[in-house]
């Protein structure tokens, strides 16, 4: 028999998409039939186990550990990837309790310098841009904000399966506030909610291609300054912040330093990697190390 002809990359590409989804929506309607913490561990624990070193995440993390971490000992780091997969995997499901997990946020009381420069922000009608990276689980303060009244817009990148994409971005609106999508749709969006006084969330430690090259924990990489130059374009606060996943794995804390001093949008960028490495170095496994941070051009 003649052999088959290959499925067109597209099409190939369509169902591959369609069938990771399909896989992602079995597996969250199964954990959100468990009870809150046990579905937690669940995730978690199939995210380390099972899917992340699947996935090429356990050897991503350890490359990357083993590039910035190069002095400690080798089961340190399996430990560190090991927490830092279970850490995403609890954040995936957290993110998809749209009853649960607001709930139990609504209960932490944020914290730090940032926090009372928030409320004076808001009480002059400021705009405010919140600062993080993929951390703990950022979403956790976002909804501790939101129950106190704040509404706190969240900029998000679209993920490369549009199946998946569809239903993840209905989590960040359960949040409260509005989001935007990054590029042109979602650019009008956020400008115009920062104009009027509002606070968004940013993510920033993911490589940006031509952007700055900055130093992040000790090696170089390339950083969007788009944080900076927006607090600086519209007057804005550009406050870190951090959602610190506490030893039981469930509860949070909500911390917000202190505003970053307006100067120049590199230097006002680089006291953000150096806030972020600092809570890296100080809880390493709740850092997202699968991402490709460092690039050989750099």
């Amino acid at each position: 028999m003649p052999d088959r002809p290959a499925a067109p990359p597209a099409l190939a590409r369509k169902m591959g998409h369609y069938l990771t989804n399909a896989l992602a929506v079995g597996i969250i309607r199964c954990a959100l039939a468990l009870p809150y913490e046990t579905r937690l561990r669940f995730v978690g624990g199939l995210m380390q186990r099972v899917l992340g070193p699947a996935a090429g995440y356990r050897k991503r993390a350890l490359d990357n550990l083993a590039r910035i971490c190069p002095d400690l000992p080798p089961a340190r780091r399996r430990a560190i990837a090991d927490g830092c997969l279970n850490n995403a995997g609890r954040t995936f499901i957290e993110n998809y309790s749209a009853e649960d997990f607001p709930a139990r946020m609504a209960g932490i009381t944020p914290e730090g310098p940032g926090m009372a420069a928030l409320e004076e922000a808001a009480a002059r009608g400021q705009a405010v841009i919140l600062v993080t990276g993929h951390f703990g689980n950022y979403e956790a303060t976002r909804a501790a904000l939101v129950a106190r009244g704040y509404d706190i817009g969240g900029l998000y990148r679209d993920m490369k399966n549009p199946y998946f994409n569809a239903h993840y971005v209905k989590t960040m609106e359960a949040f409260g506030g509005p989001v935007f999508p990054q590029g042109r749709r979602g650019t009008a969006g956020f400008v115009r909610h920062l104009r009027d006084g509002g606070h968004l969330v940013l993510l920033f430690d993911q490589h940006v291609q031509f952007a700055p090259v900055l130093d992040f924990m000790g090696a170089p990489a390339r950083t969007a300054v788009s944080a900076a130059e927006l607090a600086l374009r519209y007057d804005a606060l550009l406050i870190p912040f951090y959602s610190i996943r506490q030893a039981d794995g469930v509860s949070f804390r909500s911390v917000l330093e202190a505003p970053v001093p307006p100067s120049d949008p590199e230097t006002m960028t680089q006291a953000l990697n150096d806030s972020l490495s600092a809570r890296v170095r100080a809880h390493p496994e709740q850092w997202f190390w699968v991402h490709r941070r460092w690039r050989p051009e750099e």
